[in-house]
């Protein structure tokens, strides 16, 4: 049979097309997203094709609002009692007073009264012991806050130098608070698709302090040098704390805003990156409990972005250090679209990272933890359809073992997968150019494969059986030899101890003492196979030819089939859900869809 056609780096574009649908990293894109310059040279694709891809390739994807799967409405909901919101320093002086519009005032006493207002939405109010108390002075508030978002985003020349200190305290005094304990029952670990997180019951107030402040630092008068002074490394401390609330509205806002000040604010980027890494650090090594990694890690995706060449050694530690012992969390799933996205932003921009990545993950791989180990078959993926051949030849025999060793798996799941790959282009491109070293690993565990209990996966063993022998039927026939052989050797030292313990226990037998140590419980009987068992053992080391026919007659059928069975899945509890907080959370509006990259000159 001829050799498999080599690709080239420009044929990897279908691979990587496949290798997105597989493995669901979360990289949705919409129409019209902003799309900035790019090192990476992106593969020749077709124009609608190329700009979907562009859109989720150069972003990191975004965060999930809600992961709560709603049930049916005739479920009742059971309340329970807890602490639903962060407890605030109610200000003393609550009566506001309503002001004249800004646009109907002359422009002279503007600027007055566009400061009065910001103090106005500076007056803190009780949503969570009274909610109905001061009704008509939280509108108050609400309508100048409204009017503050409006005049910022619509007018121009509006930010003089004193509007800084007070819009920056106005935001902090809203803002910066202990965040109450977590809502989990027991301490238990929060699942975020079946807990409910808590919402801040003064959201109707935040929301307009988060988009004001938005505006404020988008503003085309917004000058950083003015407000250094005010927005320093206290505040970015502060803003970071407040990462950790359960509210994913909250966090979503966060996460813009603290984009906008690293972009704005050159002398606060490493602080910045500093204070996150520590944030990492304590997450992996002492809590693993936090709320924003998942948003923190997008943040650091478009940074990453924009890291200029050659990349910093402290980059490279980042990595390193933080980015991969982040797999070993429990919480993975929680935020693995973001890791997956930033490591493989790495590996583009300096390829000879590729060695200490896969080492590193093929450190950290769970042994226990199937859906996790789904997860680090998702990200590997994606990391093989940006290496190079050279890097390639660096890690791929420790990587083809492991991933032998998902194929064999009893868990379907792990095991679909792995089997996945063989639907890659680029990856199949790979193994042909090294199948001598590569076939030899993975085929006994196709071979043993075969027999899984699952039908579907015999439908992939056969897809990757046929492109190996396509790929090199020589290789092919000499792997099923020594397949064959193996299995006979280890037949045949069965065979060889067995008869060994039956010496062992006829010599036993021959002793004087022996009946008396029997009798007594001493020796609990043989110590070999019995019959059943070496029976048993020989049936399942069938060493026939492999029945390509029955493979893909076995294919067919499952694939007849599939659209009528539903899929084997993890069922979680049905506990029912508070419809006001799934209706909160739908609601939201994103500030922005994507977060762009930001350009560092080293």
């Amino acid at each position: 049979m001829p050799n498999m056609p080599k690709l080239t780096k420009k044929d990897k574009g279908s691979g990587k097309e496949k290798s997105a649908s597989k493995s669901g990293a979360g990289k949705d894109t919409k129409d019209g997203a902003e799309n900035p310059p790019n090192d990476k040279k992106k593969t020749e694709k077709p124009a609608a094709a190329a700009a979907a891809a562009t859109a989720a390739e150069s972003h990191p994807p975004p965060t999930q609002i809600s992961r709560i799967n709603p049930l049916p409405e005739t479920l009742k909901l059971r309340t329970e009692r807890r602490q639903s919101s962060s407890r605030f320093n109610i200000s003393q002086n609550r009566e506001l007073q309503k002001l004249p519009l800004l646009k109907d005032t002359s422009p002279t006493e503007r600027e007055e009264l566009f400061i009065q207002k910001i103090n106005q939405g500076a007056v803190i109010f009780d949503f969570l012991k009274d909610p109905l108390s001061d009704l008509k002075y939280k509108e108050v508030k609400r309508a100048a806050l409204n009017e503050l978002v409006e005049y910022v985003t619509v007018n121009r020349g509006v930010i003089s130098d004193g509007v800084y200190p007070v819009a920056v305290q106005m935001f902090a005094t809203n803002t910066f608070r202990t965040l109450p304990p977590s809502s989990s029952l027991s301490n238990a670990e929060f699942d975020p698709e079946e807990d409910e997180p808590t919402l801040e019951a003064a959201w109707p107030h935040l929301q307009l302090v988060y988009e004001f402040f938005l505006r404020f630092l988008e503003s085309q008068d917004f000058q950083a040098n003015s407000a250094k002074k005010f927005i320093d490394q206290a505040f970015i401390l502060q803003l970071l704390d407040l990462f950790d609330t359960e509210d994913p509205r909250e966090r979503d806002f966060l996460k813009t805003i603290l984009h906008r000040i690293y972009g704005k604010f050159l002398g606060l980027r490493a602080y910045i990156r500093k204070q996150i890494n520590n944030i990492f650090y304590r997450f992996i090594f002492e809590t693993e409990k936090h709320n924003g990694i998942a948003e923190l890690l997008e943040i650091l995706g478009s940074i990453i972005n924009g890291f200029a060449l050659p990349l910093k050694e402290e980059h490279k530690v980042f990595l390193l250090k933080v980015l991969l012992p982040l797999h070993k969390v429990r919480t993975l799933n929680i935020y693995h679209p973001q890791l997956a996205y930033c490591v493989v932003q790495f590996l583009e921009k300096d390829p000879t990272l590729t060695e200490p990545v896969i080492s590193g993950l093929l450190k950290f791989w769970p042994k226990v933890h199937s859906p996790k180990e789904v997860m680090f078959l998702n990200e590997l993926e994606e990391i093989l359809d940006v290496l190079e051949p050279s890097e390639f030849q660096k890690v791929m025999v420790p990587l083809f073992r492991q991933l032998a060793k998902c194929v064999s798996s009893s868990h379907f799941q792990v095991a679909e997968r792995a089997l996945y790959y063989w639907n890659n282009d680029w990856i199949i491109s790979l193994i042909s150019e090294n199948a001598s070293t590569l076939v030899p690993l993975v085929f006994p565990a196709l071979y043993q494969s075969k027999e899984h209990w699952n039908k579907t996966i015999h439908g992939l063993i056969y897809n990757a059986l046929k492109l190996f022998m396509e790929m090199n039927q020589r290789l092919f026939d000499e792997c099923t030899q020594i397949y064959k052989t193996k299995k006979q050797t280890d037949k045949e030292k069965l065979r060889n101890r067995e008869e060994a313990w039956t010496k062992v226990l006829n010599l036993a037998k021959g002793n004087l003492q022996y009946e008396f140590f029997h009798n007594q419980g001493g020796i609990e009987g043989p110590l070999l196979l019995s019959p059943d068992d070496s029976a048993s053992g020989a049936a399942s080391d069938d060493l026939t030819d492999i029945d390509m026919e029955k493979l893909k007659a076995e294919a067919k059928e499952v694939q007849r089939k599939s659209g009528k069975e539903k899929p084997l899945l993890r069922r979680k509890s049905e506990l029912p859900h508070d419809g006001s907080t799934l209706k909160a959370l739908e609601n939201h509006r994103r500030p922005e869809a994507y977060l762009t990259s930001s350009k560092e000159s080293g």
